[in-house]
């Protein structure tokens, strides 16, 4: 799912921000008219009798890679989706409700206990708790119901010819073919998102290399058609992030009136010290005594939810770099638990802010003195620490979050 070697398992930017984010699978489309060779830009047959070359050259079988790459067709409609450039970002309020909601609730709860042996063997062997397995699963793919229709081997090759990131997508390819060539899967049967994430769980090829497993003991890594390999290799991803079974992701917080809203700028303090400024769990009651760290976050600003993110939720953006989809899955997996909803949840009326707006917000502030980075339209750790100083400087709530105070004060309208 990642595009950087930073992520490993999502497209392009999740990991930025508030940018509208969703789930690879749900940006490939069920059908998907592929370019004839006449469509596809010049030196696109030369380029893949390279990628031919650094396969082979990389130690994937010549007969493999011969046949795939000549079945390999440019498709120019991942290339658009790659150039794709949301207009809006997204609202933590609307993330949330379209991912965790009653009817993925329940199917997860009836999912846990369906497979309950199988959920119970990987969390014996990686120490991932069983509900933690179903969100994911629940988030990455609906629980199995769309891997995505694209085919893999043409979309990692249009990719890795393109210029943009072609590094990073020539790596995936000879990944991927190396999964064809051990016999996973047949060429014309890997299919999933645009960006070559594949199976139950999303993976994409290097991740699928490193840490797929047989755990039905067919003989096979098989992400797309056997749930216990899926589930048992999400578990082994995990442990390989060091997942820590004695805790869980973090958990929803109250925070004390007049609550110093800067500490929520991603530093880690000890719970304890938390506990001692007057955060208390969600219910009003005080945080155990354990002996862990925890960084604030307030993903809706002051009017929204505040949780405490454990160490569990740093793994869980090692999955996927966005912080709405860290909490989503720390949430989902809760409510699969048993736990209810939020008792603080986002505000609904919250600014959707267009990327234009977000370019001006940072224009604003950096011709008032601050230091958000380049305008670009995200709203990068830059872009928010320069909001949560230009706050301070006027009274207030230093929170970080553009609100419609903030937007008031610099002249920036919202979705504009």
């Amino acid at each position: 799912m990642l595009t950087t070697p930073a992520r490993i398992l999502h497209p392009r930017g999740l990991a930025r921000g508030l940018l509208v984010s969703g789930f690879l699978s749900l940006l490939s489309l069920p059908t998907v008219a592929q370019d004839s060779a006449a469509s596809a830009p010049a030196g696109f047959s030369e380029c893949k009798a390279r990628l031919q070359e650094q396969a082979i050259a990389a130690g994937v079988n010549s007969k493999t890679a011969s046949e795939v790459m000549a079945g390999a067709e440019h498709l120019g409609r991942v290339i658009e989706l790659d150039r794709r450039q949301p207009e809006f970002t997204t609202t933590f309020a609307d993330y949330l409700n379209r991912r965790v909601n009653d009817a993925r609730v329940s199917k997860g709860r009836e999912l846990l206990e369906e497979h309950r042996e199988l959920l119970g063997r990987v969390t014996r062997e990686t120490g991932v708790p069983a509900p933690y397995l179903v969100a994911f699963w629940g988030l990455e793919t609906n629980f199995g119901s769309y891997f995505g229709k694209m085919p893999v081997p043409s979309s990692l090759t249009t990719l890795a010819c393109d210029p943009r990131r072609s590094t990073f997508f020539t790596e995936q390819l000879i990944a991927a073919l190396r999964i064809i060539d051990e016999g996973a899967i047949p060429a014309d049967q890997m299919e999933g998102s645009w960006a070559g994430a594949m199976g139950h769980v999303q993976f994409m090829p290097t991740v699928f290399l490193k840490h797929a497993v047989d755990a039905d003991g067919d003989g096979r890594r098989d992400l797309w058609n056997s749930l216990p390999d899926a589930m048992m290799s999400a578990g082994k991803f995990l442990q390989s992030m060091n997942w820590n079974g004695d805790y869980r992701w973090g958990r929803e917080v109250l925070l004390p009136d007049n609550f110093d809203y800067s500490l929520a700028d991603g530093r880690r303090l000890p719970l304890a010290q938390w506990r001692e400024m007057g955060i208390t769990d969600a219910f009003g009651d005080a945080l155990a005594r354990e002996p862990i760290d925890a960084a604030l976050v307030v993903p809706a600003g002051h009017r929204g939810p505040a949780f405490l993110a454990y160490d569990n939720f740093r793994v869980i953006m090692g999955w996927n770099q966005s912080e709405f989809y860290a909490i989503a899955v720390g949430y989902l997996a809760d409510r699969i638990a048993g736990a209810g909803k939020l008792q603080n949840p986002p505000p609904e009326d919250a600014p959707a802010l267009s990327r234009d707006s977000i370019i001006r917000l940072q224009e604003a502030l950096q011709q008032r003195g601050y230091e958000p980075g380049k305008p670009d339209g995200i709203m990068g750790p830059a872009t928010r620490s320069a909001i949560r100083q230009f706050q301070a400087a006027n009274n207030l709530v230093a929170d970080g979050y553009p609100g419609e105070s903030v937007l008031a004060e610099l002249e920036i309208p919202a979705g504009q």
